[in-house]
């Protein structure tokens, strides 16, 4: 898997991101304009510099990918806990 970093925000493809999240990939442009699943983007500093985090939330459950600059997926968690 890699992410879109070609513009000013990261993209993912749906059938990647459904798979984290157990939703069909047709499903998620929806759930996404629509609130229900959210995300967040953070750019490393210090020790994680280079580094960029994209953090996905949809019905109690959180998907964290840890990327390189160029959209290499680092790692990848998977966890059940709310938006903060």
């Amino acid at each position: 898997m890699k992410i879109d970093m070609s513009g000013d925000q990261p993209i993912i493809d749906a059938r990647d991101l459904g798979e984290l999240l157990d939703l069909p990939a047709d499903e998620i442009q929806a759930l996404m304009r629509s609130g229900e699943i959210t995300s967040r983007f953070e750019t490393g500093e210090a020790e994680d510099a280079g580094k960029v985090r994209l953090t996905f939330f949809h019905q109690g459950r959180r998907v964290r990918l840890t990327c390189s600059n160029d959209g290499t997926v680092l790692s990848t968690s998977r966890v059940t806990a709310e938006r903060p």
